[in-house]
């Protein structure tokens, strides 16, 4: 085998996934052979990593999910993960090994560790994830998705953005068309979780504006299975036009067209809207870890590019007020989206890149 070998190790999320698929494209464009580490759920996401990337599967495990006997099982799934990640690496031997986040990538990253390869994590988030957290301290470098990133006191961050996809960044900066008296697009993302609040007040908002402005929305929404009929229902009561559907593949494209986007907070949505550049309403998922999806959503809120609103203070009435302010307001909404792009990394991934040959420059 020829090429140098980068080994990615990522969770089962696509805020994991989808920045690991970015390094992947690229680093295959400059002659390396990659190779994805993940397990069973991880494999789920791993669809639209290009055919060249060989997918390893590990065990692992997570304390969040399962009773006392899962839970007690965990520490040894994960040893038998490491174990089997340790031969892999002896018998193909990675110039680098990538960490992502969750628990998926614990095997390679420990058996990195304890073989001393080279090895960086890769935080999407402002605040560090359980996993990285650990790892923080027993890697080379650590690679900041969001700045600032709340570290570890003695842990150096180095700032490179969140990598975005190669549809993604062939829709970036594309021209905006502001809103007006005519069809209109509007992207609601819920995420992986907690989506079912969007589920429920989006429809309930949309209901509360002025007739004319509903009649000129077309809205696309990402819903869980068992959200999508009542959202619909919801919809089609209020006289909006809405596609539902718990995943959207080509979710660059409808932003690009989008004249407004309501989502959540995750990292990757937050870079996907930057780099495209498009006004955005954000509703930080309240249970996420240490609070992180409310330090994503901090830049493009201090640059006039996004709304906040606490799930907390989420209601249909003041979400239709921030609606109407957008979408009403054709010299708002540009400004929004010019400051989005201000916010936005197209060079993410060739950041990662250069601290990927930059820590396997010398290794054989």
């Amino acid at each position: 085998m020829t090429g140098k070998l980068l080994l990615i190790a990522a969770g089962g999320t696509g805020g994991h996934m989808f920045p690991a698929q970015a390094l992947a494209e690229a680093m295959l464009a400059r002659g390396w052979r990659v190779k994805l580490s993940t397990d069973d759920r991880g494999a789920r996401f791993a669809g639209g990593f290009p055919e060249a990337v060989t997918v390893e599967r590990v065990a692992s495990a997570t304390f969040a999910r399962g009773g006392v006997a899962a839970k007690l099982l965990v520490p040894f799934r994960i040893l038998g993960g490491v174990c089997a990640a340790m031969m892999a690496q002896l018998r193909d031997k990675p110039a680098v090994v990538v960490g992502f986040g969750g628990y998926p990538s614990i095997p390679a990253l420990s058996a990195a560790w304890v073989l001393r390869r080279p090895r960086m994590i890769h935080e999407q988030n402002g605040v560090l994830g359980r996993v990285n957290q650990v790892f923080s301290r027993r890697v080379d470098k650590v690679a900041c998705g969001t700045w600032p990133t709340a570290l570890p006191q003695g842990v150096a961050g180095e700032a490179t953005g969140n990598p975005v996809r190669q549809a993604v960044l062939d829709r970036a900066s594309a021209p905006y068309i502001p809103p007006g008296d005519y069809p209109m697009a509007m992207v609601v993302i819920g995420g992986s979780q907690g989506a079912r609040i969007l589920s429920d007040v989006v429809p309930a908002a949309l209901a509360l504006l002025p007739e004319a402005l509903r009649a000129n929305l077309r809205v696309a929404h990402q819903a869980r299975d068992e959200d999508g009929a009542r959202a619909a229902a919801a919809y089609e009561a209020a006289g909006v036009r809405a596609e539902i559907a718990p995943f959207f593949a080509d979710i660059p494209r409808r932003l690009s067209e989008a004249q407004l986007v309501i989502s959540r907070s995750g990292a990757s949505s937050v870079a996907d809207i930057s780099v495209i550049g498009r006004p955005s309403i954000l509703i930080p998922y309240a249970a996420a870890t240490g609070d992180h999806q409310t330090a994503n959503a901090r830049g493009l809120s201090d640059a006039g590019a996004a709304v906040v609103i606490q799930e907390k203070a989420l209601d249909a009435g003041a979400l239709a007020g921030h609606i109407a302010a957008i979408l009403e307001d054709p010299h708002k909404a540009e400004g929004m989206a010019r400051a989005a792009l201000g916010e936005g990394k197209p060079d993410a991934t060739a950041r990662l890149v250069a601290l990927v040959e930059d820590l396997g420059g010398e290794t054989l």
